[in-house]
C-alpha cells in the first residue's frame, strides 16, 4: 500500500497545531501530530521540505522500517524539530494501519491492560481561596486526580495558574502561548522569586490536604525552576503531603542532577516533556532516579519510540505519566491514549481539555467518564480533521512567557 501524498495542515483554533495527514494509493489517510509549541513553522519547513518527498512511494505499512529510515537516514538526529517530525510520520502511519486493520491501534499494540487511564486535572488560583474552589470544580468534573499551582505572594503572573492574566488582560485557562498582537510579537516577560515559592508551596499543600484528606492524589510541577538542591528542599518540604509526584523539579539537561534530588527526598519524581529521546533517560532509568516518564508522543518520535521508551522503563520499575497539555492536539492526545491502554507500566496520564473551537476542528472518538480517558473503539486513532474548520483559524506567532529574576536574569519557566 504506496504513500501517495504527505500534506502539512497548519491552523490555530485558540493556538497553533501542525497535523501532517499522509494518503496511501488505497485512498486511505493517517494524521500525526507535529506541534511544537513556539516552534511550530520550524517543523511545517522540516515536514514540508524534507520530509515529505521522502514518504511518497514509500510502504504505508512500513512502520518500523520507516522510522529507522528518517531517523539514520538524515544523519541529523534527535532535537526536538527533527523528533516531532518524525513523530508525526510515525503515528499516521499508526493511523493508517489501524484503519486498514479496521481495529484500535491499541489492539495493534497488544490490546488493552486496563479500562481506562486515569487522568489528572490541572486545579489552579491566584490565592489559596480560589485554588480550593478549583480542585472542587475539577473533582465536580469527574476527576480522580489533581495537579496543584497557585500564585506567589508578591509576584504578579506564575506560568500555570490559569488566573494569571495574560498579555491581553484575559484569563488562559488553556495555557496558550501569548498572542501579544504586534506586528513583531515577542514573548510575555514575568518576574520569578524562587524563594518566594519554596516559602509558599507547602502552606498550599497544607491547606489541600486539611480541605480534601489524605485519599486524594495530589501533583505538583515546578517547571524546571529550582536547583537540584532547592529541588532537594522543596521535595523533603511536600513529604507530610504524600504527592502522587513532583514534576520538572529541576533541568534535566544533566541527568546527574536528579542524584542529588533522589539523595534527600522521598517524594516521587516525573520529569521529560522537554526530552526527546531514550537517550535523554538513559542515566534516569537505570539509576532509577525517577518514577514517572513524561515524553509526549507528539516530540518524542511517535508511538513507536514511545513504546520502547516505556519498554526501557518498565525494566526498572519506572511508569508512564505522558505530557497532556491543550499544546498537544487531540491527534498527538488520541495517540498518547492509544498507548497508556496497552502498556503494562501505565502511571498516569495528563488531561487538559482543548478549547471548543480546537474540538470543531479536530473531531475525536476518545472519552473521558469517572476519572478516566479511553481512546475509544473507531479503527486507527479515532480523529478526524476537518479541513473546512482548520482554515477558518489562521495561523498566528505565539510564544510562551520568559522568566525573569528580579535583577532582570533570565530563568527557567
Amino acid at each position: 500500500m504506496k504513500i501517495t501524498a504527505a500534506d502539512v495542515v497548519v491552523t490555530s483554533p485558540g493556538r497553533n497545531f501542525v497535523t501532517l495527514r499522509i494518503t496511501t494509493e488505497d485512498g486511505l489517510t493517517g494524521l500525526g501530530d507535529a506541534t511544537l509549541n513556539g516552534r511550530e513553522l520550524a517543523v511545517v519547513a522540516y515536514l514540508r521540505e524534507h520530509v515529505a518527498p521522502l514518504l511518497l512511494g514509500r510502504d504505508a505499512h512500513a512502520v518500523e522500517d520507516t522510522w529507522q529510515y528518517l531517523y539514520r537516514g538524515a544523519y541529523w538526529r534527535r532535537g526536538p524539530v527533527t523528533m516531532a517530525a518524525l513523530a508525526a510520520v510515525d503515528t499516521a502511519l499508526w493511523d493508517i494501519k489501524g484503519k486498514a486493520a479496521g481495529m484500535p491501534v491499541y489492539q495493534l499494540l497488544g490490546g488493552a491492560c486496563r479500562t481506562g487511564a486515569l487522568a489528572y486535572g490541572h486545579a489552579s488560583g491566584r490565592d489559596i481561596p480560589q485554588l480550593l474552589d478549583s480542585v472542587r470544580e475539577h473533582l465536580a468534573d469527574g476527576f480522580r486526580a489533581i495537579r496543584i499551582q497557585s500564585g506567589i505572594p508578591g509576584l504578579d503572573s506564575v506560568y500555570g495558574v490559569a488566573a494569571s492574566a495574560a498579555g491581553d488582560g484575559d484569563r488562559y485557562d488553556y495555557e496558550p502561548a501569548r498572542r501579544t498582537g504586534t506586528a513583531h510579537p515577542r514573548p510575555t516577560e514575568e518576574t520569578w522569586d524562587t524563594r518566594a515559592y519554596l516559602r509558599h508551596m507547602p502552606t498550599v499543600f497544607e491547606a489541600v490536604r486539611h480541605t480534601f484528606g489524605p485519599e486524594l492524589p495530589l501533583l505538583h510541577d515546578g517547571h524546571h525552576r529550582m536547583t537540584p538542591i532547592q529541588a532537594a528542599r522543596l521535595g523533603k518540604d511536600l513529604e507530610p503531603y504524600d504527592l502522587f509526584w513532583l514534576e520538572d523539579a529541576t533541568p534535566g539537561d544533566d541527568q546527574r542532577a536528579l542524584r542529588l534530588v533522589r539523595e534527600h527526598t522521598t517524594t516521587p519524581l516525573a520529569i521529560g516533556e522537554v526530552f526527546n529521546s531514550v537517550h535523554d533517560y538513559t542515566t534516569l532509568l537505570q539509576e532509577r532516579l525517577i518514577d514517572y516518564v513524561r515524553s509526549a508522543v507528539t516530540h518524542t518520535g511517535g508511538i513507536t519510540a514511545v513504546r520502547k521508551l516505556l519498554d526501557m522503563a518498565a525494566v526498572y520499575g519506572i511508569r508512564s505519566g505522558m505530557h497532556g497539555p491543550t499544546d498537544i492536539s487531540p491527534v498527538g492526545m488520541a495517540a498518547a491514549l492509544h498507548l497508556d491502554l496497552a502498556v503494562h507500566n501505565f502511571g498516569i496520564q495528563e488531561y487538559m481539555r482543548h478549547a471548543p473551537r480546537t474540538l470543531e476542528v479536530f473531531r475525536t472518538s476518545y472519552r473521558f467518564e469517572d476519572g478516566l480517558l479511553h481512546p475509544g473503539d473507531a479503527p486507527g486513532l479515532g480523529v478526524e480533521l476537518d479541513d473546512e474548520a482548520a482554515a477558518r483559524f489562521p495561523y498566528e506567532p505565539a510564544y510562551l512567557p520568559v522568566n525573569r529574576l528580579a535583577d532582570g536574569t533570565v530563568h527557567d519557566w
